[in-house]
């Protein structure tokens, strides 16, 4: 038997048989990739201590605040020797992570991991306005990276593995493991079947009993919400939604153009410099708006803000979001949206409780609200963003509330074909990358699962009719609870789940043709 013949061989026997083995491999993701993440989050929180000592120290010593500014440039200097060495830790890192498993990117797990996790100390922990999700899913993911190559699996595998990495290092960032498990297969593999589904739930609810062994049972946000909304307040969701979903398409247009200024400031030092020295000018002067802003959601539920000092609060953490981000420093989005969006539900609720007073006392509803409403806005992934909300805030008994301010807000930007965040990024990314540089190829074979969805172009046609990569053959279609291989001459109906064997070079192509052709809705049936 050939070599080639070989692999292939062992990449389909593998793929029948290891549905309950990659159980036992999500667990073993979970706890390495939960140990990771705990770790950051723990230094991070350390870091947040730190500089809040050192602001206040600086506060009562006026001689101490130049030294902190050039403790900060050398912090700058340290991110960009960083990004230097490894440019794929800029950003959030869920970007990266979605291109790896497209095989558009191959990052180097361990470089990767050792480069975010000090530049996302050094960000997170001078005071920039970033969160630390982002960096969990690409530490959580080139952990479970490492784990596949160190035991040497197929890459079919290895980008499940990753898939259950990027799972666990959201459970672990938030302590919210059905979150993470949606987010990996909403946002991140764009694909669900069973072996992905219950590997990820392994790796998932592994990661968070780590998690919580370290941080405690509480959830993120201590706030208690006592009160349901009436019946009678519920146009009030819709038209926060429909606000929140404006917000949105702002937000994604504006990190955009952020990258663009940034990009023509030809040094980089220059451009990860600019939101270090920023911190260290709001530090002193508007804390408020530092670091990924927990606290400052807590606050808000407090109600004592007044609405000209929320406006000055979205409209400086919004900028600062933006600056920090827009520079590539290593932090996530993901956070500091949660908290412009809690800053917009508190907002609304003090604008609209002047004229209707049948909302009053439902601050923190409306604080959620504004926190899911945005998250679907921007990342466009609202399933996930409900049961985030929900399992932050330790309370699912607002489902129906966050269900209609997620459906309003995801579809203005939809409406008005705004990209989401995340793809925004991915193209950016790619189009930026060398790939002779950046991706190692093997020769390796590789199986892509697909999905015909009813009103796409390959819904009714032959399998010989899609313009398939020339180096893919489908190898394998499932309809229903039946499984069979399929001929040239195989009608594809609605619902079919398809397999695609293909050479590791043609697999990003394939993700595009799977996306044009198959899971793209072009017109009603």
């Amino acid at each position: 038997m050939k070599p080639e013949e070989r692999t292939v061989r062992n990449t389909i026997i593998r793929y029948r048989s290891f549905r309950y083995a990659l159980v036992l491999e999500g667990i073993a993701v979970g706890a390495i990739s939960g140990a990771v993440v705990v770790a950051f989050r723990y230094l991070i929180g350390c870091t947040d201590t730190l500089l809040h000592r050192i602001l206040a120290y600086g506060q009562a010593n006026h001689w101490f605040i130049p030294v902190w500014f050039a403790i900060l440039a050398v912090a700058a200097l340290i991110v960009t020797l960083l990004l230097k060495w490894d440019p794929l830790i800029s950003g959030s890192g869920i970007p990266q992570i979605e291109g790896e498993i497209m095989g558009e990117l191959d990052q180097r797990w361990w470089r990767v991991l050792a480069a975010k996790l000090g530049g996302g100390i050094l960000s997170l922990g001078c005071g920039l306005s970033l969160g630390r999700e982002g960096p969990s899913i690409q530490l959580g993911a080139m952990a479970a990276k490492g784990f596949s190559r160190l035991t040497k699996r197929v890459k079919t595998e290895e980008k499940v593995l990753i898939t259950c990495g990027a799972s666990a290092g959201l459970s672990a960032a938030f302590n919210a493991p059905i979150a993470g498990i949606l987010f990996s297969l909403e946002e991140v593999h764009k694909h669900i079947s069973p072996e992905l589904v219950l590997s990820s739930m392994a790796a998932s609810i592994t990661s968070d009993f780590v998690s919580r062994n370290v941080f405690g049972l509480k959830p993120v946000f201590t706030f208690h919400i006592t009160h349901m909304m009436p019946l009678s307040t519920y146009g009030h969701v819709l038209i926060l939604g429909a606000l929140i979903g404006l917000m949105g398409v702002l937000y994604n247009t504006c990190i955009g153009k952020s990258q663009d200024l940034y990009g023509m400031i030809p040094r980089q030092f220059v451009r990860i410099l600019i939101p270090f020295l920023m911190a260290g000018a709001f530090g002193f002067l508007y804390p408020a708006v530092l670091g990924g802003g927990h606290s400052l959601v807590e606050e808000l539920t407090a109600g004592e803000l007044m609405l000209g000092g929320l406006f000055l609060l979205f409209a400086l953490k919004f900028a600062f979001s933006m600056i920090s981000f827009g520079s590539g420093a290593p932090g996530g989005i993901f956070l500091p949206l949660l908290v412009l969006g809690a800053i917009i539900g508190s907002i609304y609720y003090n604008l609209a409780s002047a004229v209707s007073p049948d909302i009053s006392g439902l601050l923190s509803n409306f604080i959620i609200l504004g926190m899911a409403g945005y998250f679907s806005a921007i990342v466009r992934a609202p399933i996930t963003g409900i049961i985030l909300i929900s399992e932050m805030t330790g309370s699912f008994s607002h489902l129906l509330t966050l269900s209609m301010v997620s459906l309003a807000a995801y579809i203005v930007p939809d409406i008005l074909h705004c990209a989401p965040v995340y793809d925004q990024l991915l193209h950016r990314l790619l189009a930026k990358q060398n790939p002779d540089k950046q991706v190692t190829l093997t020769g390796e074979k590789v199986l892509v699962e697909g999905m015909i969805y009813h009103g796409s172009a390959a819904e009714g046609q032959k399998i010989a009719a899609i313009a398939w990569p020339p180096t893919c053959l489908v190898v394998s279609l499932m309809r229903g609870e039946a499984e069979f291989v399929p001929r040239g001459d195989t009608v594809l109906m609605a619902g079919d789940r398809i397999v695609t064997l293909c050479d590791e070079t043609a697999e990003g192509e394939l993700h595009r043709t799977l996306q044009e052709y198959c899971e793209t809705v072009t017109s009603p049936r």
